[in-house]
């Protein structure tokens, strides 16, 4: 044992205690560094960078990922771009569902895959109508033409006949060109609050804006899904990954956005500055994130009864069998914790 102790007093001598002591936070410094970094996530969006998915461009602008511990890449969606195939076959790690049928459609199918939040309290779907034409509610479109996509004819559309008794004969193809609908005075078309509304009032129309939230579709929006396998094995990473993307959208909404809008510029060099602030202001005037359960439980909020009733009707209309368990689609125990209340006032 004194064999064993002689050489510290060299030791002390030849370095002081301040410099042990700075050595040894450099090296747990250096150890708890490695480790954060070895966390690489794969994010898809659900389309081409754009406002609507502003506070994960935030989040990884303003380095709110890194200091979760996260290395995080986007790659963005867009009209050729299957991100739900791509996260079921393992090929992004998380992505964002537009809305609740996706989650309910994996189950469905038996995919491992489940959603762990939801950035939007609202679904921003409008329905868009020309101005003095009569087409000022949603309940006075029935029977008129609309245009929608395919992806929506198996979307909110089905809502709209379920609770509106819209009909398939209604439907007139939608190509995301808005020629159309400018050239028809008659013309109803299907948008997002954020960005078809913009475009129209530029070309010197005034349009007639209903967001189908506002109507009772209680289809969540901006869900961010993964697999039950990191759900079950790395539920850390997942909570550092909700909490730092909660972050971001409070920061993108009631900070300075501009971090956010470079990287989304970057990646979709189709934005501009005007139609991105035009989208973050629709997000926040419509309460798109900061509403509902966001307000008590925080951004990212879900609850059992609201799932409940949008499964209900749904399995009402035969989209779903009656006794599929919808529970599976989703799991609360990321979110509701209060992270991100309170963020607007």
């Amino acid at each position: 044992m004194r064999q064993l102790r002689r050489p510290l007093p060299a030791l002390r001598a030849a370095y002081s205690r301040s410099e042990v002591r700075s050595v040894l936070f450099s090296l747990l410094f250096l150890i708890a560094s490695n480790a954060l970094a070895a966390e690489k996530l794969t994010l898809g969006t659900d389309w081409r960078a754009e406002a609507e998915h502003g506070g994960y461009y935030q989040a990884l602008a303003t380095g709110l990922y890194a200091k979760a511990g996260l290395e995080v890449t986007i790659r963005q969606g867009g009209p050729q771009v299957n991100h739900s195939q791509l996260l079921a076959a393992g090929k992004l790690d998380i992505s964002v569902a537009p809305n609740s049928f996706i989650p309910l459609n994996f189950v469905d199918q038996k995919v491992p895959v489940v959603a762990v939040a939801s950035m939007f309290q609202k679904d921003p779907a409008v329905l868009i109508a020309h101005a003095g034409q009569g087409h000022d509610t949603i309940a006075a479109l029935k029977g008129q033409k609309i245009m929608i996509s395919p992806d929506t004819r198996i979307g909110f559309w089905r809502f709209l006949k379920s609770k509106y008794g819209f009909a398939d004969d209604q439907i007139a193809p939608y190509t995301f060109n808005l020629a159309p609908f400018l050239a028809d005075p008659k013309a109803i078309q299907q948008g997002y609050v954020t960005s078809e509304p913009f475009q129209i009032e530029r070309s010197g129309k005034k349009p007639v804006v209903m967001l189908l939230s506002d109507a009772g579709y209680t289809s969540y929006a901006s869900l961010i899904v993964t697999s039950r396998k990191m759900v079950g094995t790395q539920p850390d990473v997942v909570q550092r990954f909700v909490d730092a993307s909660i972050a971001g959208w409070a920061s993108y909404l009631n900070g300075d956005p501009a971090p956010a809008h470079a990287l989304i510029k970057r990646d979709n060099p189709d934005m501009t500055d005007e139609l991105l602030a035009y989208g973050r202001d629709k997000l926040k005037a419509y309460g798109i994130v900061e509403s509902g359960d966001a307000a008590t439980g925080g951004i990212g909020a879900m609850n059992d009864a609201r799932w409940k009733a949008f499964f209900d009707l749904m399995a009402a209309d035969g989209l779903y069998p009656v006794g599929m368990d919808y529970r599976q689609a989703y799991t609360l125990a990321f979110v509701g914790k209060g992270v991100g209340a309170g963020a607007k006032r």
